[in-house]
């Protein structure tokens, strides 16, 4: 709520970088109400969180679409970046405000169709087959579906925007001292993307991997739930626990990290044809 008031009080919303970063605390905001509401429900109910029950459907389901939109959001922010950098010297590419309002609602319309499928019957309430231990009536297929491609992408897509961010900044940053003129612009905007990129990385790691090795866990267990209490449901609150600090991450990384990058690869976007003119006369 911080991120989104700060963002509106600035009147910066008219940039496409500041309504993906408001959507991500939107969608930061939604994660942290479901995680809330989900251990409201551990807290009056034990039980239904453990052996599984109807009530658990909706707050599961949006809980992952909370997930998801973070997940989506992430990636989109990657790839504004790096088109902000990587196209600057094409003037007739340009990413606009409609470009991050159709990513916005992309990313919703793919987050509540993936996150709302068991609510649209593909659970397994009344069912033991294929019943998900942890995160019960959901299904293991189900969270198979829904962890192995969205992983792949929230690692590989930023891995990739990032480290051409970087290359392209370099690449720059060698013509530039080649003509001989000054690079600390470069040379600063490298450094703060690397920094960013690290964190990003890491945040990401450590909030989603223990949650899709329990998924993994999950789908190669054969165990009763009864004999995995308590350790197993400990370790599944330890993991929301992490999905939670990335909710408290997230505004840190690109909000107060992000207040001097943004200034930084606008300049770069804006004075890019200059200087390479300039180094090619």
């Amino acid at each position: 709520c911080t991120v989104i008031f700060t963002r509106m009080a600035t009147k910066d919303l008219h940039k496409p970088i500041s309504i993906l970063f408001c959507n991500l605390a939107f969608s930061d905001l939604f994660t942290s109400f479901s995680g809330f509401w989900i251990s409201m429900l551990f807290i009056t109910n034990p039980d239904i969180t453990i052996f599984g029950s109807k009530d658990m459907l909706a707050p599961y389901a949006l809980y992952t679409m909370s997930i998801l939109s973070t997940i989506y959001n992430l990636v989109s922010i990657g790839i504004e970046r790096y088109l902000a950098v990587a196209e600057s010297m094409r003037t007739r590419f340009r990413v606009a405000r409609n470009h991050s309002i159709a990513a916005v609602l992309i990313n919703w319309v793919l987050a509540s169709f993936l996150g709302c499928l068991p609510l649209m019957g593909w659970n397994c309430l009344g069912t033991e087959k294929n019943l998900s231990v942890l995160y019960s009536p959901f299904c293991v297929d189900y969270l198979i579906f829904i962890a192995i491609p969205n992983i792949v992408v929230a690692f590989t897509v930023p891995l990739f925007t990032y480290l051409r961010i970087i290359i392209i900044l370099r690449k720059r940053k060698l013509r530039m001292k080649a003509c001989g003129q000054a690079t600390g612009t470069y040379k600063s905007a490298e450094i703060q993307v690397a920094r960013t990129s690290i964190f990003i990385w890491l945040l990401a790691l450590i909030s989603y991997f223990p949650f899709f090795a329990g998924v993994i866990f999950d789908a190669t267990n054969h165990q009763c739930p009864i004999d995995l209490y308590p350790g197993v449901y400990i370790f599944r609150n330890c993991t929301a626990v992490l999905v939670t600090m990335n909710c408290l991450g997230n505004p840190i990384i690109y909000t107060l990290k992000g207040k001097t990058l943004g200034p930084k690869l606008k300049a770069l976007k804006c004075f890019s044809i200059n200087r390479v003119r300039a180094c090619t006369i």
